[in-house]
């Protein structure tokens, strides 16, 4: 499980990298735009917390790193670096809040740690790669991270809930 979550946050970086850096900005709805690897960005937090869960922090913070390294050489260096600072500082955020929340309840650290684990990520990002602030970016990259997080946080509640009530029974 430790290996898995770890791959996966690293999948989630690169690919994010990967699809800004060959698509650009998409549509997210409501008239918004965003990155190509917003959704990855946002899958990204909820993939983070498992990391923490299974494999410890220190092994969120080596994925990151090695993350960074490989989009260097898959995406673009502007898209590396900006994408290491952000998601170096958002996940600091995510970290700081999913951390005394877990003990209480997965989902209200999840959902409570990616929104802002979000926001920090989206500005900086944003700003670092070049794409600007304008309102409709951020409120995109923000809806897209959204949609991400509530799909994922969603599918582990339902599953530990299942858990739950089999273990139960």
């Amino acid at each position: 499980m430790k290996a898995l979550a770890v791959v996966g946050y690293l999948c989630t970086i690169v690919g994010a990298n990967w699809l800004t850096a060959h698509y650009g900005l998409t549509p997210v709805g409501f008239g918004l735009v965003a990155t190509a690897g917003t959704y990855l960005a946002g899958l990204a937090f909820v993939a983070r917390d498992a990391v923490q869960d299974t494999a410890g922090r220190a092994w969120a913070l080596i994925a990151l790193v090695v993350g960074a390294g490989v989009s260097w050489v898959l995406a673009t260096p502007q898209l590396a670096i900006a994408s290491a600072v952000a998601f170096g500082l958002s996940e600091l955020a995510d970290m700081a809040v999913y951390t005394p929340l877990r003990k209480r309840s997965y989902v209200r650290a999840a959902i409570a740690s990616n929104l802002v684990g979000s926001v920090v990520d989206t500005v900086v990002f944003l700003w670092l790669a070049g794409f600007g602030l304008a309102p409709l970016i951020v409120a995109g990259q923000l809806v897209g991270k959204a949609w991400a997080t509530v799909a994922v946080v969603g599918v582990v509640y339902a599953v530990l809930r299942n858990r739950v009530r089999t273990q139960g029974a």
